[in-house]
């Protein structure tokens, strides 16, 4: 049977997501791509309405709202600001990764920092400078100690590492076992021997900070792995899963947005005596909008749905966020064309959802990944008949 109504707690959780990204983000989301400030004082509003937890349990400071919930609650605080969702996805997958591979007292010290915004975010470090799509061509070692583990290698492209208290990192704990021999661990923010360096100048997503990592030395207890030894692969490629359907999420948000601009624009824009959305070309670039829009919200809502009752979704979560990603971007284009030479300036939003919206073609798997992911499925499942 196919359902597609939305559960109380799930309408609760999106509209509480809309109305404080309508009221709270949507006003300054432009000064913030601007000057590049980083949204502090909204992530703690965040935590407070429950959304940088909401699959994570109730008794770890959670919602416990579900998968479904929380795809809702990230297009609608794209919609407003993508660069305020992007620290929100990150954050909770750190919660989500935490809880589903860490220890008991890992689960009681660190996602309740996160959940609550004590921590203020959380942040990945899995890529590396020479290791973006292959994982298994990091550098960044593990060496066990008397106390437990020294941290050595470099990271790129880290959401909110600048400001994170909470990391999962990866590291090499037997370089000569390739994949197998990667491990995860959690280290809080402000450990000695990690830092940050300098900002990347980015094209969109201009309030998120994204920096590289330099782990020198770092050292942390016996109790900082998660997961097992060697195990860091598939901790990473179970976070990487459920993260597609948190950035499929943001990429319908954000072509949404695109989508009401123009739609706004097109009633009010005048030109031969009458407004351009009654010309059927413009009609019909609206419509495809639209509907390849629709289309990447069903496939990500079915993607969440198949996570949230525990059953194989990787495959699910490749194609939504394959699809989503690049629709967002086809929708963001087209606006920019229905705004003419506006659509190319400041004075209008268009310009900067286009350049936010880029990136969800590349973090977490590039298109070009997800398609491998999709066919090693596909041709696994005609093996399997």
């Amino acid at each position: 049977m196919i359902d597609f109504e939305l559960t109380d707690e799930q309408r609760l959780v999106r509209d509480t997501a809309r109305d404080f990204a309508t009221r709270e983000l949507l006003p300054k989301a432009a000064a913030r791509d601007r000057s590049g400030a980083f949204p502090v004082e909204e992530l703690r509003a965040l935590a407070k309405l429950g959304l940088l937890g909401v699959n994570i349990p109730e008794p770890l400071g959670g919602a416990a709202a579900g998968v479904i919930a929380y795809s809702l609650a990230m297009t609608e605080v794209a919609r407003a600001d993508a660069s305020v969702s992007v620290a929100m996805a990150v954050t909770n997958m750190v919660g989500e990764v935490i809880v589903r591979f860490g220890t008991e007292a890992q689960k009681e010290a660190l996602v309740p920092l996160l959940t609550s915004g004590d921590a203020l975010v959380g942040a990945f470090g899995l890529s590396e400078p020479q290791a973006g799509s292959d994982p298994g061509a990091m550098s960044t070692t593990a060496k066990r100690t008397a106390n437990g583990w020294r941290l050595d290698g470099n990271k790129q492209w880290i959401t909110s590492g600048d400001r994170a208290g909470v990391f999962v990192i990866w590291a090499k704990t037997d370089p000569a076992a390739g994949t197998k021999g990667i491990s995860a661990f959690v280290v809080r923010g402000g450990t000695p021997g990690l830092s940050a360096g300098k900002h990347e100048d980015k094209m969109g997503l201009r309030g998120s900070s994204t920096v590289p990592l330099l782990l020198d030395g770092c050292e942390v207890g016996e109790d900082a792995l998660l997961g097992k030894v060697g195990g860091g692969l598939s901790v990473a490629l179970a976070a990487l899963d459920g993260g597609r359907i948190g950035i499929a999420s943001q990429a319908l948000g954000i072509g949404q947005a695109a989508l009401e601009a123009a739609r706004t624009y097109v009633k009010t824009r005048v030109q031969f005596g009458r407004p351009i959305g009654e010309f059927q070309a413009v009609q019909f670039r609206l419509a495809d909008m639209a509907t390849e829009l629709e289309a990447a919200r069903l496939l990500t809502l079915r993607a969440a749905w198949m996570k949230e009752r525990g059953v194989a979704f990787s495959k699910e979560a490749s194609m939504a966020k394959l699809y989503a990603s690049e629709a967002a971007w086809r929708a963001c284009d087209g606006a920019i064309q229905l705004h003419g030479g506006y659509g190319y300036t400041r004075d209008f939003p268009v310009e900067r959802y286009a350049r936010d919206c880029r990136v969800t073609r590349i973090y977490e798997g590039t298109s070009e990944v997800q398609r491998i992911v999709i066919a090693r499925s596909l041709l696994q499942q005609a093996s399997n008949a």
